[in-house]
């Protein structure tokens, strides 16, 4: 709990820096293509703007309405804890970060090389992708937190000891781990960040195109790619084995009891799989994050085996055999 608690806080504290430092800094970078004041605010018909801020009204006060708005979704995090409350604050602190890097992104944009704030037009079209892209974000943040807030009470609810084989008939048995590894979600973070930037620049129009383009699809597959293989979640119940990737718990893969031939827990290392992350090679299929045990199985008519880095893999192997042959019902 303490490490997830740590994890949480950290990237909080990552995301909230890193979106500060674009609200506040956007303006100043190109302070000298901008005039002395910035329009930021259009009517309906998003034509002449009617409204206008000095260059470093423009830049301060959308970072400090951030850091309020920050500090604000992060109390539940530090009152009561990770589980409960990281749905809320990854609702809160992604829309709204998109929203507001965004819009900062659209001003200085819309003000850019113009001699009068007057002169500035709104970029409607971009402010309707952002509002589309916080939502997105939004309800991806809400689903991987719900998703580790119920991996958490599952967790709990099995005790210290985990789940037991002779469970009394019409009794759910449930088995469930979770691994990540901090260096491919730190790496995801950062990847995810230069994307960002990359994107906010063109947006702007600070750079050439072609360069930010590929900066910004280079970062960005790297990011995704990184954080659908930092962290793993195996779950085995009366359904068989469920192996899920990444924090939205997608890409899964499925077997059901009859369909794995043999279940075991055994020590393997990156070296002995060719590296981090998803391998193939020929001990089969690896999900390796972190040396150690792991949970192997064969599924029926295959040569190759399927194994994942994994707390507790000799209980959860117990579990899936028993299951297979009948004897936990």
């Amino acid at each position: 709990m303490r490490g997830t608690t740590v994890r949480a806080g950290a990237t909080t504290v990552v995301w909230t820096a890193g979106v500060t430092a674009v609200l506040a800094g956007l303006p100043l970078v190109v302070r000298d293509r901008l005039p002395d004041r910035l329009a930021t605010h259009w009517g309906l018909d998003g034509g002449t703007p009617d409204g206008s801020m000095p260059l470093w009204a423009a830049s301060l006060f959308p970072a400090l309405l951030w850091l309020v708005t920050a500090a604000a979704a992060t109390v539940p995090l530090l009152r009561t804890g990770p589980a409960t409350a990281r749905p809320w604050t990854a609702a809160v602190l992604l829309p709204v970060g998109i929203v507001l890097g965004g819009a900062q992104a659209a001003v200085v944009r819309a003000n850019l090389d113009r001699a009068d704030w007057h002169e500035a037009r709104q970029p409607t079209a971009w402010v309707v992708a952002v509002l589309g892209a916080a939502v997105l974000a939004g309800v991806g943040g809400w689903l991987a937190g719900t998703r580790r807030a119920a991996a958490s009470a599952d967790t709990a609810a099995a005790g210290p000891d985990g789940p037991s084989l002779d469970l009394p008939e019409g009794r759910r048995l449930v088995w469930f781990s979770r691994t990540a590894n901090p260096w491919l979600q730190l790496l995801a973070a950062l990847t995810g960040l230069v994307a960002v930037a990359a994107l906010v620049a063109l947006t702007g129009g600070l750079a050439d195109p072609g360069g930010l383009w590929a900066l910004f699809a280079g970062c960005a597959v790297a990011s995704l790619a990184c954080a659908l293989c930092s962290s793993v979640q195996a779950r085995v119940s009366e359904r068989g084995l469920e192996v899920s990737f990444g924090p939205l718990g997608r890409p899964t893969r499925r077997w059901a009891p009859d369909d794995i031939e043999t279940a075991r827990a055994e020590t393997r290392g990156p070296a002995q799989v060719g590296g981090w992350g998803y391998r193939l090679n020929g001990l089969g299929t690896t999900v390796m994050l972190r040396a150690g045990d792991c949970l192997v199985v064969r599924p029926r008519g295959r040569r190759t085996e399927f194994a994942v880095s994994v707390d507790d893999a000799e209980r959860g192997a117990a579990l899936l055999n028993a299951l297979r042959t009948g004897r936990a019902s």
